[in-house]
């Protein structure tokens, strides 16, 4: 089980990555710490051409059902393996 520490040691970590990742690894970090921060996404889908409100929701969404625990341990672990 992930700490709370080590989960806000990671998301510190995140923030100063030597190198920006992927599109692909953005959406995921930002879909595991909003799903261990906030739960489930609510909310509408966004509409139009907001892609990129579009992209985060569905990554956040995809994660639906999933522990807060579990969010944590996995943005940590995601955390440690972009920023080697």
């Amino acid at each position: 089980m992930t700490t709370p520490e080590e989960f806000e040691a990671a998301a510190a970590r995140a923030q100063q990555l030597p190198a920006k990742p992927s599109n692909t690894v953005l959406l995921k970090l930002y879909a595991l710490y909003k799903q261990a921060t906030d739960g489930d996404a609510s909310g509408e889908r966004p509409g139009g051409f907001d892609f990129k409100a579009i992209a985060k929701y569905d990554a956040y969404s995809s994660l639906r059902g999933m522990s807060h625990d579990e969010a944590r341990r996995q943005y940590v672990e995601l955390v440690m393996s972009v920023s080697e």
